[in-house]
């Protein structure tokens, strides 16, 4: 079953974050979680010695900053947090942000981070998509990004939960996550596999392209090896759809998500090489970028939201 009882939400002030709190909230109310909430205090590097420049005294800068975020986080949750919701408020100093916030989880131990996919630069210490990629890369635990500007933002919700199978094991720790998921919010599973052509240079077989699979020939002991997949991974009886497709595995992804309104992809950060086309950690930060629901990574170390 799922077990949630530390969330950490770092937080840049920006609309994105505001949107990416509503989820830290409502997930820990739901599973009675200590919500930390962390702002990254990160100064730029300049040498303030350089006479070409002329800046404030930096420990100036930082409290002011600390300050402004202590009142910033106690806005950013006043009337929006239930009552006897656990909500611990932090500012952490580093020379960069993502590192900060690494450093600041390896600390606290969370089961989850929630954090916005897009921020901006500036004094304000805005989380990048690049620092967003870098914690769902590196974190110890799952992380749910829910990106900034148009789309559905709400999680938990009653919408579709996508999981891109490669047959690796971590798409199946993916799937049985998302079967637990779907069971405690009451929604529905697509499990969706990208046959993606291998595409290789002519000059490999002397200006003869390589004789790889058609989608066509292998399509009926894929389908086979997704259903026994599907069966034989673990987790509560939920609805759930298989789906074969050709293609590019990014693209194919983000056009379900579209085509099949889905509220949650569920994806695992690493795969394997060959026929089983694997979702590769990059393919997992593309579509952590670009889609326009929230994506929940599940690690292949570390953490897993399954008690």
């Amino acid at each position: 079953m799922l077990t949630v009882n530390t969330i950490l939400f770092p937080t840049d002030f920006s609309q994105g974050s505001e949107r990416a709190l509503d989820s830290a909230l409502a997930l820990a109310q739901e599973f009675g979680a200590e919500l930390h909430m962390l702002h990254a205090v990160v100064l730029h590097t300049d040498d303030p010695n350089d006479p070409t420049h002329h800046f404030p005294d930096a420990e100036e800068i930082r409290e002011r900053l600390e300050r402004t975020a202590d009142l910033r986080m106690e806005s950013g949750i006043a009337g929006r947090a239930a009552d006897g919701l656990p909500v611990v408020q932090s500012h952490r100093r580093g020379m960069s942000v993502a590192p900060t916030i690494l450093e600041h989880a390896l600390e606290i131990d969370p089961d989850l981070i929630v954090m916005s996919t897009h921020g901006r630069r500036g004094l304000e210490n805005v989380l990048l998509g690049s620092v967003t990629e870098e914690i769902v890369r590196f974190a110890n635990c799952p992380v749910l990004t829910v990106r900034s500007g148009e789309g559905p933002s709400a999680f938990p919700s009653t919408a579709p939960i996508l999981v891109p199978v490669d047959f690796s094991e971590h798409s199946r720790q993916a799937l049985a996550l998302a079967r637990d998921i779907a069971s405690t919010f009451g929604a529905s599973i697509h499990a969706l596999h990208v046959f993606e052509r291998p595409i290789h240079p002519e000059i490999y077989l002397g200006g003869m392209p390589l004789d790889s699979p058609d989608f066509h020939t292998v399509e009926g002991s894929l389908r086979e090896a997704l259903e026994t997949f599907a069966r034989e991974t673990p987790g509560p009886e939920v609805a759930t759809s298989l789906h074969l497709v050709e293609g590019r595995a990014v693209p194919a992804i983000l056009e379900f998500v579209q085509d099949y309104e889905v509220g949650l992809v569920v994806i695992a950060t690493h795969g394997l090489t060959g026929l089983a086309h694997v979702l590769l950690g990059s393919v997992s930060e593309k579509v952590v970028r670009r889609a326009t629901c929230p994506v929940l990574s599940v690690k292949a170390f570390g953490k897993n939201l399954l008690g």
